[in-house]
């Protein structure tokens, strides 16, 4: 097993936002370049939306609503039960990004990618993942209104944004696949490439908006262990639900709904991030939502490549 370069180069551009932030003229650049980069993004992750896959994974909807109900109920009440931790042990901004991690939706690229290494059913998992993407437009802001109140900025405003930053580009490059297709197909590795690349400017941009605002002097050093440690904390029971969750459907189903119940957006999660909160306050929102993705590609790799070699057991 070795760390995926990808984890690398998150915490690589993170460090660089804090050492070498973009400021000045720069910046507006740099904003400019993520919201181009986010619609992008989407717009790709529609073109690249099988119909087919759809129609075999929409008919398997009892696993569809343990997954929704995993990802926008389970996580949330998860979420709820760390409010305690503030503020004896940790400040009451991260228990906020704590409850911001637990109703991001679920992520696309990496929930199908494991599924389908694990040998689970990968029609399941493409519009799973796709599904909860699309449901988060409209639940995480309304979650993010009544769990984090003061601590974010939801309106109609910020929906509509939201909605013209992900779900507007989805739909266009579902209604364009059938000429871009084989356009994707030829340009994928460099395609994958871009998806990388553009959440790894997103990290970048946030990360110099924290050390602009001389965010960083204020984070301890035992609040940062404390949210790593509820990260973990959290994966560990939700990995468990889910996966007795998954009982009542067959083998590749099951994988289906641990991979995506489990799973959260870093490339939904930001650009939300961007609009629900201050550009003051993004930085250290995100944090949690850093951590627990760099987790669920470690702990997901391993899993898939036991599942996938060893008949899912």
């Amino acid at each position: 097993m070795r760390i995926d370069p990808f984890i690398v180069m998150i915490l690589a551009l993170a460090g660089l936002g804090v050492v070498a932030p973009a400021h000045g003229a720069a910046l507006p650049v740099v904003t400019t370049l993520v919201q181009v980069g986010i619609f992008a993004l989407f717009f790709l992750y529609g073109a690249r939306l099988s119909t087919h896959e759809v129609w075999n994974g929409v008919r398997v909807w009892r696993v569809h609503l343990v997954i929704v109900s995993a990802t926008f109920v389970l996580f949330p009440l998860l979420g709820l039960a760390t409010t305690p931790l503030a503020p004896s042990v940790v400040s009451q901004e991260l228990v906020a990004a704590l409850l911001f991690l637990c109703v991001v939706p679920s992520t696309v690229q990496s929930s199908v990618a494991f599924t389908s290494i694990a040998g689970g059913d990968r029609a399941v998992a493409v519009v799973a993942a796709s599904l909860s993407s699309l449901l988060g437009v409209f639940l995480t802001p309304l979650l993010v209104g009544l769990l984090l109140g003061a601590n974010a900025h939801v309106d109609a405003s910020a929906v509509l944004r939201i909605f013209g930053l992900l779900l507007l580009p989805f739909v266009l490059g579902q209604l364009s696949r059938r000429w871009l297709r084989p356009w994707l197909v030829r340009h994928d590795r460099g395609l994958r490439r871009f998806d990388r690349s553009t959440v790894l400017l997103v990290v970048y941009s946030g990360f110099s908006q924290g050390t602009n605002a001389d965010l960083w002097s204020g984070l301890r050093w035992t609040d940062a262990l404390v949210v790593a440690g509820v990260c973990v904390a959290l994966l560990a029971v939700a990995s468990v639900v889910c996966w007795a969750a998954g009982r009542g459907f067959d083998r590749g189903a099951r994988i289906a709904v641990y991979f995506c119940g489990t799973n959260k957006s870093l490339a939904a999660g930001l650009p939300m991030a961007s609009v629900l909160f201050t550009a003051t306050t993004f930085p250290l929102m995100i944090l949690p939502l850093m951590f627990y993705h760099q987790l669920q590609l470690l702990v997901g790799s391993v899993l898939a490549t036991r599942w996938g070699g060893h008949g899912g057991r």
